[in-house]
Parts: structure tokens; C-alpha cells; sequence
């Protein structure tokens, strides 16, 4: 298509990533991941020259066909045009921004331990610089296609998440990833869809079923076997489908649906694990199980 003067290739020929979030939560990791999975990386890129990257990625659409820009506060002022100009490169290309964050507390424990002041941090605390970026980029994270929460994931981990995501893009349309966890460990922040099944019975009371775990055939069979078990499973998922259905036609390439019981042991993993067997037989859609907390105690 050709816009002002520049000609670009078509939408579907190449694809470009904005990464942005948090200081301290993993841009660095991230990038460094999808370099390593083929994708053409620039780092700490003023949003202004977000429209030139996709002009040269369209000139060359063969030799770069994804290219991951790395956009955050460090631009400063240029950096108060981000929305305006990721909102003008949607028109251009097939465009996701995926936002990395974490709790205070994480992002705390990451700067004191490599001694570097916050960006914005200035004459003031570290949680005052985290506070401001906080309220700088909340408009960028309500927007953005991909939420990310590093709070409890290491670099390898962080790294891993990413390889996941954004490996064999091609290959669905559509990437669910159901986690479980416990609600007495909070809310994971990065959840599209929330279910809870604390309704059902714990099995943590019954006699040799706590020391197990809902990946274990005798919990399974004991919280599948409640009463409204499974007939929740396949209501829930049947809610889904006009969800899914429409994250298919908005583009929304990844979602993540929660499933929660008190510790994220039992009840939650087990059925967590069933409307995991009743999504895959979805078209365009691929599912990954993973377990929060399931190592706690």
C-alpha cells in the first residue's frame, strides 16, 4: 500500500512487535529472546522513529520480516508520543505491543540488586520513580495486545515465556494459556479471564489426597467427580467460544485464562487440565497449561 509518499508491503508480509513496560521487568530479556528467535531488535527507539523502522522493514520485507522494537521511558519527552505513533503504525503493518510488568515489590528487589537508580527516579525514592512510570504508562498498558507479568518468573524463565509466545507464530491464530493458581497468593495481573472454582469441595481435607496434586489421576477423579464439576467445565467453555471468537477476528493473537481455588493445588490444576482438553479440539487456537503455584506449600 503506498501512504504519503512511502511505499510499505502488505500488512500480512511482515509483522512488528513494540515491547514496552516496566523499568526492571524484563525488556532487556525479552529482547534478547526474540533476537535469538529471529527477529530484528532495536532498542530504546524514540516513538518518532517508529515510522521509519516500518518503511525500511516494508522496503525489505524478505531479509526483515519481524522486527521488535524496544519503546519505554528512557526516551523522555520524545517518549510522551508513543500512543499517537503506534496508533499511526496499526495503519501500516500488522502491529502488537506487548507490555511487561510486576509488582512493586519485584521491581524493588531488581534494582537494588544491580544498584541502579530508577529512570525517573530523580531527586526522589526508587518507589517514587516506579509510582511515576506507573501512571506515565498507563495508557499504554491498557492498549496494549500482550500483558506480561515477570513478578515471578527469573530470566531464564522470562526468556522461555517469550520463545513460547513467539515461536511458530504462523502455525495458529489464536494462543490460550490457562493458569492456574491460588487466590490466597493473589491475582495473577496478566489474566484476560477469571475463573473460580472454590464452589467445589478441597480436596486438601480429605485424607491422602493432600499431599497430592491435581495433575495426580485420584485428585482428578475426585474434583471431576464432584457434583456441577464437569457440567462447569462444559458451560464455561462454551462461554469462551464467543470470546475466543471474537479475539480471532480483533487480531489478539494471545490470551490468558486463570483458574483459581484457595492454594492452587488441587481443585484449580485438575479442572484447569479439563477445559485445556475440551479447548484443543478448537480450530486456530493452540493451549499451554501452567501451574502458579502448584509448588508452594
Amino acid at each position: 500500500m503506498t501512504d504519503s509518499g512511502h511505499s510499505t508491503s502488505s500488512p500480512d508480509e511482515r509483522e512488528i512487535l513494540i515491547v514496552t513496560g516496566m523499568s526492571g521487568a524484563g525488556r532487556s530479556t525479552v529482547a534478547n529472546a526474540l533476537e535469538d528467535l529471529g527477529w530484528y531488535v532495536v532498542d530504546n527507539l524514540p516513538p518518532q522513529m517508529l515510522r521509519p523502522l516500518a518503511d525500511l522493514s516494508g522496503h525489505a520485507a524478505d531479509a526483515v520480516p519481524k522486527v521488535a522494537a524496544v519503546v519505554d521511558v528512557r526516551g523522555g519527552r520524545l517518549f510522551s508520543d508513543v500512543q499517537q505513533a503506534i496508533d499511526e503504525l496499526r495503519s501500516m503493518a500488522e502491529v502488537r505491543v506487548v507490555f511487561l510488568d510486576a509488582s512493586d515489590a519485584a521491581l524493588v528487589r531488581r534494582f537494588e540488586q544491580v544498584r541502579r537508580p530508577h529512570p525517573l527516579q530523580g531527586e526522589g525514592t526508587l518507589l517514587d520513580g516506579i509510582h511515576a512510570e506507573r501512571a506515565r504508562m498507563a495508557e499504554l498498558r491498557s492498549t496494549s495486545d500482550v500483558l506480561i507479568d515477570t513478578s515471578d518468573l527469573n530470566i531464564h524463565q522470562l526468556a522461555r515465556e517469550t520463545a513460547e509466545r513467539f515461536t511458530a507464530e504462523n502455525a495458529v491464530r489464536l494462543r490460550l494459556i490457562l493458569l492456574t493458581f491460588g487466590f490466597k497468593y493473589g491475582l495473577p495481573a496478566d489474566a484476560d479471564n477469571v475463573a473460580d472454582v472454590r464452589f467445589l469441595p478441597n480436596p486438601f481435607w480429605v485424607p491422602g489426597l493432600r499431599e497430592h496434586t491435581g495433575l495426580d489421576p485420584e485428585v482428578s477423579d475426585y474434583v471431576l467427580g464432584q457434583e456441577g464439576a464437569l457440567e462447569f467445565a462444559e458451560r464455561y467453555v462454551a462461554a469462551l467460544e464467543p470470546q475466543l471468537a471474537g479475539y480471532l477476528r480483533e487480531n489478539k493473537r494471545h490470551a490468558t485464562i486463570a483458574v483459581g481455588c484457595t492454594g492452587g493445588k488441587h481443585r484449580s490444576v485438575a479442572m484447569a487440565e479439563e477445559i485445556a482438553r475440551r479447548l484443543r479440539t478448537a480450530p486456530d487456537v493452540s493451549v499451554t497449561v501452567k501451574h502458579r503455584d502448584l509448588g508452594r506449600e
